[in-house]
């Protein structure tokens, strides 16, 4: 299914606002023992199919509201994945207005992760 021009023009905008990082970045960050937080922000049916090994799962439905007790100090880096790395975009447009200061979102996402042959959960 292809995205609307509408939703291709939200996501760029969200893009120029925060930071994004590739899949391989985020790997190495695991690698060398990096702390951070790993958010799922996809529906709860595409978490229970499999994710990131590591991630917790927020879905951008919920992740406004659920953030604060999840995620309480607003200066913690998070990184957040969905499918492509769209949703993820614009929840962490969400996040950084809510005063979360350390907010990335992985550009390639879990199809980028799936390619990468980087671990898994299901």
């Amino acid at each position: 299914m292809g995205h609307g021009a509408g939703f291709i023009k939200l996501v760029d905008e969200a893009r120029k606002q925060i930071k994004e990082l590739t899949v391989r970045d985020v790997a190495q960050k695991f690698e060398r023992g990096e702390k951070f937080h790993f958010v799922d922000v996809r529906e709860d049916e595409e978490w229970k199919a499999g994710r990131a090994k590591g991630a917790i799962h927020l879905g951008k439905g919920v992740i406004e509201r659920d953030i604060e007790t999840t995620i309480p100090n607003k200066d913690e880096e998070i990184i957040l994945y969905c499918g492509g790395g769209f949703r993820s975009a614009l929840a962490g447009v969400a996040l950084k207005q809510m005063g979360y200061k350390n907010v990335i979102s992985m550009d390639g996402g879990i199809r980028g992760w799936r390619e990468a042959g980087l671990p898994e959960e299901k």
